[in-house]
């Protein structure tokens, strides 16, 4: 099975989040490619690139909410 498929899906919606015009979307579209590169990283063994990804999911989720505040 190829699994690039899921890495390129991960950074079409990465960089697809920089056509959001709100900045809330943006975070959320970022949070959701990141944790899409957490499930590659996992299926590859990429220990860097799920502890990356990991890191940017939660300072987008975490923006998002101190936010919504």
């Amino acid at each position: 099975m190829r699994l690039e498929w899921i890495g390129w899906v991960a950074t079409a919606a990465f960089a697809s989040s920089y056509f959001f015009k709100q900045p809330a979307a943006l975070r959320k579209v970022q949070a959701g490619a990141a944790l899409l590169w957490v499930v590659y990283g996992l299926l590859i063994h990429a220990f860097p690139v799920v502890v990356a990804n990991v890191v940017v999911a939660t300072v987008a989720v975490y923006s998002s909410v101190q936010r919504a505040e």
